[in-house]
């Protein structure tokens, strides 16, 4: 349990919803755990328990509230700060890996026993990766069951579960209802087509949407991005098979329809989505810090909520960084459509303008020297990069730890630091990675009447610790920006 008890109890009296997904309310008296904001009456100090994850709450013998879908909630955001092997783990099981590969596979990510890591999971969040793994599964039923005409066993394999009886079992006790009873109540089902899934992706307020959504439609790869009329678009390499995705910014929510080859990579799809977007972010703690520099505060100030744009998948956003290096937004878009071309896979169900899967390392390690305008040295970097991936060498996903992956890039010729931290910042999902050296950085810094040499940047940046990511996000997006001085990766 958290031992914070006096906070957490002040946020639950005040239902305040920016610490939805910090921790959860057990109340003893119901046997029911709740989200602090929960609009339920607040129930007596002496019976109630605090929890840091759902998995917790739910092993001690709580089951969900149903009124403010506690296992909906944003997720915790000091993951996303951290990056020691329990916020490392945390990432690699809300991406399903323990379905996928088991413990031993989520240990041998993180390169440690099974041992060490059930120890140290338990002794940080309440819980071990089991555990951990149920409550996501549940979580992914209880959608599937309220998204679509599935039938029961269809639902309860595609959500993980091994049996249907284990399923039922897990719906029964987490919700204190049945799959079927929480079918009959779902007020959601059979609006997006057949096929699709549309979920609600809840956020913490406020969220600078229209900044976000922007930067990533400056750089759509034609045939894998597009972003039209406010939705972006994109295609899926996950897991089982092949899927695509539409994100549209609402109040309190993104919007999200996916369509899925295989409805067993749902959890996946939905976790790198929120990744793509940071999703569980604490912009009210990031912006507290930001907005106390004056060279930041009326960014801060005009456009709070800011996001740091995350990826779908490590390598590419790595093979991305790379064609970026020292190009406009323009011209890195172009040439990474033309690799897309040559060695990306078409689509199997394309849904257009969506016609191609972003290739995979393998893939581009295969196709060799890419055949279009690029320079010399900058190919072969992209090729070495890929041959380092598809081989296994080097790795690049949310499990991995940022000193190390960063070592194995600079080992690999044509990669250097602005290369190493863009990649942390972005696939790794790191706040405080910062490139003194980004062009978009220096000048908006001369802009705003400073010099824009590396180590005036370095004094400035200081603080901004440890938010540095976010406060880069601000200074891209400072006026008398044009596209071709953008930060093109």
């Amino acid at each position: 349990m958290i031992q914070d008890f006096d906070s957490c109890y002040r946020a639950v009296k005040s239902r305040d919803t920016r610490f939805d997904g910090w921790f959860f309310t057990g109340v003893t008296s119901t046997h029911i755990y709740c989200r602090p904001s929960c609009p339920a009456i607040t129930p007596k100090r002496s019976n109630v328990r605090f929890y840091p994850t759902a998995a917790s709450a739910q092993q001690a013998g709580f089951r969900a509230c149903m009124r403010c879908r506690p296992d909906a909630s944003p997720g915790s955001p000091e993951w996303d700060m951290r990056a020691d092997v329990v916020a490392r783990a945390m990432k690699l099981i809300a991406d399903g890996i323990v379905d996928r590969e088991g413990v031993v596979g989520l240990a041998q990510h993180l390169g440690f026993s099974v041992r060490q890591v059930q120890r140290v999971l338990v002794a940080e969040v309440g819980t071990g990766p089991l555990a951990l793994a149920r409550a996501q599964r549940a979580q992914t039923a209880r959608v599937l069951m309220e998204t679509t005409d599935l039938p029961v066993a269809h639902a309860a394999f595609a959500a993980g579960f091994a049996s249907v009886r284990q399923f039922n079992e897990t719906i029964q006790e987490i919700f204190a209802k049945t799959p079927t009873e929480i079918r009959r109540q779902s007020k959601v089902r059979g609006d997006a087509g057949a096929g699709a899934i549309q979920l609600r992706l809840p956020y913490r307020a406020p969220f600078d949407a229209g900044s976000l959504f922007a930067f990533l439609g400056m750089r759509a790869v034609p045939g894998v991005e597009a972003y039209v009329d406010g939705t972006f678009l994109r295609s899926l390499d996950l897991p089982h098979g092949e899927g695509i995705v539409e994100l549209r910014p609402d109040v309190g929510c993104v919007r999200s329809t996916f369509y899925l080859q295989d409805l067993r990579d749902l959890t996946a799809a939905v976790t790198r989505c929120r990744r793509l977007l940071d999703l569980d972010a604490d912009p009210m703690a990031i912006d507290e810090t930001l907005s106390l520099d004056p060279l930041l505060s009326s960014s801060v100030r005009h456009t709070p909520g800011k996001r740091m744009p995350g990826a779908v998948d490590g390598a590419e956003l790595a093979v991305r960084a790379v064609i970026g290096q020292q190009v406009s937004v323009a011209g890195a878009r172009t040439v990474t459509g033309r690799l897309v071309a040559l060695a990306g896979r078409p689509l199997v169900n394309p849904r257009p303008p969506l016609t191609h899967l972003f290739p995979t390392a393998g893939e581009i390690a295969a196709a060799g020297d890419p055949a279009f305008a690029m320079p010399g040295g900058r190919r072969r970097a992209l090729v070495s990069l890929a041959t380092a991936i598809s081989e296994g060498t080097v790795r690049i996903d949310p499990g991995e730890d940022p000193d190390e992956l960063e070592g194995h890039l600079l080992d690999l010729p044509g990669i250097g630091p602005w290369t190493t931290a863009y990649i942390s910042m972005r696939a790794l999902g790191l706040p405080d990675a910062f490139m003194p050296t980004d062009l978009g950085v220096r000048r908006a810094i001369a802009r705003l009447g400073h010099h824009d040499d590396v180590a005036t940047v370095n004094r400035l940046a200081e603080k901004w610790r440890p938010w540095r990511a976010y406060a880069m996000v601000h200074l891209w997006t400072t006026p008398a920006k044009s596209e071709g001085e953008a930060n093109a990766a």
